[in-house]
């Protein structure tokens, strides 16, 4: 699903036009984005949960040399599945609604 069809899907559900769905998934991906820059964490019930994690420093491999080098630590963004998004995923129908 691109986004398209998602902004379309979202506002035959909720029953708005087109243009205040678009608006609403903008918004929605404003808000994410604030909130995990800022380092908050995210949780939509059931669905999704996201939020920033600090990545140790590491030591890689350079690809075309094959020489390691030094990855420094730094933010990752870590997301996990909700309970209804898994029994989707498995074809368990009952439990999406």
């Amino acid at each position: 699903m691109n986004r398209n069809e998602l902004v379309a899907g979202v506002a035959q559900k909720a029953g708005i036009p087109r243009n205040q769905a678009e608006k609403v998934l903008d918004a929605l991906g404003d808000v994410v984005t604030e909130a995990v820059h800022k380092g908050d964490k995210v949780s939509l019930t059931g669905l999704l949960s996201i939020e920033r994690v600090m990545r140790a420093p590491r030591t890689g491999r350079n690809p075309q040399t094959g020489e390691p080098l030094s990855i420094p630590a730094g933010y990752s963004v870590r997301l996990s599945c909700g309970s209804r998004l898994k029994a989707a995923a498995r074809g368990d129908l009952r439990t999406v609604s």
